[in-house]
């Protein structure tokens, strides 16, 4: 990248090293980074040069809903980024711009419209009771996370695309190396190249199914010559390891919740704030480590006071968009009555998550489930002997051990 691009004094280009915050708390290289401008410059770990990082809500909307910015661009581009097995390929559907990544959402749009979502809800409700009612069973203590907050995602996501029960497991543990940092970039690829093979023999078994979960939808669009299936495995294994964001957010949600008896007890008390609730603890906690896919400037732009040139690589952080002072004000505070709440912890703009919705409901459905099935819920340790994951792209809680 030219210095000649940047107009006036450059800001420095900071090391963003991949770390492992302590539990929920904000990564402190982001916010050493969102206090020394709304637009900065990082090198990460793996990768090449440095890229430009946005920070302000409305730059971060701006960024990602601009044509301007391209994530096709990204492709044959070593840009520097936090995952060494992260490298931009042509087959990425994350990498799509529109049109062509505008053709392959609306191949299965019809699942996460809000019929579709809603079509999932009591099903999801009787999976969620069936694990609730394991966890009472086999009484206190008890790890929240093995014996529901992982299981009942990786049970809806496979509900929805389409994948028989027998094979959660197969999934859960082909998605968990394929977001971990720490395997090596070999096993990362192995693992997500297996969930490939597999979903290229599902989708091409479905070519001429009526059936409305994403697999079939996907099958179906393949074999009216609609997509390729190239295309429909890639959108496939995108959305399934997308579900286990619910796994780490819903872990992070309940290791708050449960570490601030004040917010709990108004949970218990008054059902509806709940859906409130869920709004405001997506917007507070820390999703992930780091930036997730970068963009390219198809041309000079200026964004937040800076001219990011031609060929340049951005990253947004919603994060940080979503600790933004102007938009929401005591960002570092919970608070359930806020209103707006225009967080961005699903993204924005053509790349806003498929499934956010579904994630939103599935996350309303364990906070109603765990807190009224189970009034006595509490952390069996003190909070700082809660066990977070390292090394994986996902924040949360490895394990959560409750008793009631």
């Amino acid at each position: 990248m030219s210095q000649e691009t940047i107009t006036g004094t450059a800001p420095p280009v900071r090391q963003w090293p991949a770390t492992d915050p302590a539990g929920v708390e904000f990564d402190p290289v982001l916010r050493a980074l969102m206090d020394e401008g709304p637009v900065t410059r990082v090198r990460l770990p793996n990768g090449e040069d440095w890229a430009w990082l946005v920070t302000r809500h409305d730059d971060v909307r701006t960024v990602t809903n601009d044509p301007r910015f391209s994530r096709a661009a990204v492709v044959d581009r070593q840009v520097t980024r936090l995952a060494p097995h992260f490298v931009p390929t042509r087959d990425a559907v994350g990498l799509l711009d529109p049109p062509d990544h505008t053709r392959l959402r609306r191949s299965v749009a019809c699942a996460f419209t809000a019929r579709g979502v809603e079509r999932l809800r009591e099903r999801s409700r009787r999976m969620l009771d069936d694990l609730v009612g394991g966890l009472l069973a086999s009484g206190p203590p008890a790890d929240l996370t093995a014996a529901v907050l992982s299981p009942f995602p990786v049970a809806v996501i496979c509900e929805l695309m389409g994948v028989p029960a027998a094979d959660r497991h197969r999934m859960r543990d082909w998605t968990r190396l394929i977001l971990s940092a720490t395997h090596g970039a070999d096993v990362s690829e192995r693992a997500k190249d297996e969930m490939g093979d597999y979903f290229a023999d599902l989708v091409g078994l479905r070519e001429n199914s009526t059936g409305e979960d994403v697999t079939s939808l996907l099958g179906a669009a393949l074999g009216r010559g609609e997509i390729t299936l190239e295309e429909a495995v890639g959108l496939a294994v995108l959305i399934q390891i997308g579900g286990e964001a619910v796994t780490g957010n819903s872990g992070q949600m309940f290791y708050v919740l449960l570490t601030r008896p004040d917010l709990a007890e108004r949970l218990r008390t008054e059902p509806g704030i709940r859906a409130r609730a869920v709004d405001e603890l997506l917007r507070w906690i820390p999703h992930r480590n780091a930036v997730g896919l970068s963009r390219i400037a198809l041309e000079d732009v200026e964004i937040g006071g800076r001219l990011i040139g031609a060929g340049d690589a951005v990253y947004v952080s919603y994060l940080a968009a979503n600790r933004d002072p102007d938009v929401f004000p005591d960002p570092g505070t919970i608070d359930f009555t806020r209103e707006p709440n225009p967080h961005l912890a699903f993204g924005f703009g053509p790349h806003y998550c498929v499934g956010g919705m579904l994630a939103k409901l599935e996350s309303e459905l364990l906070v109603d489930a765990l807190f009224d099935r189970v009034p006595g819920l509490r952390l069996a340790v003190p909070p700082e002997e809660v066990p977070f994951r390292k090394g994986t792209l996902i924040r949360g809680p490895l394990a959560l051990p409750v008793t009631w």
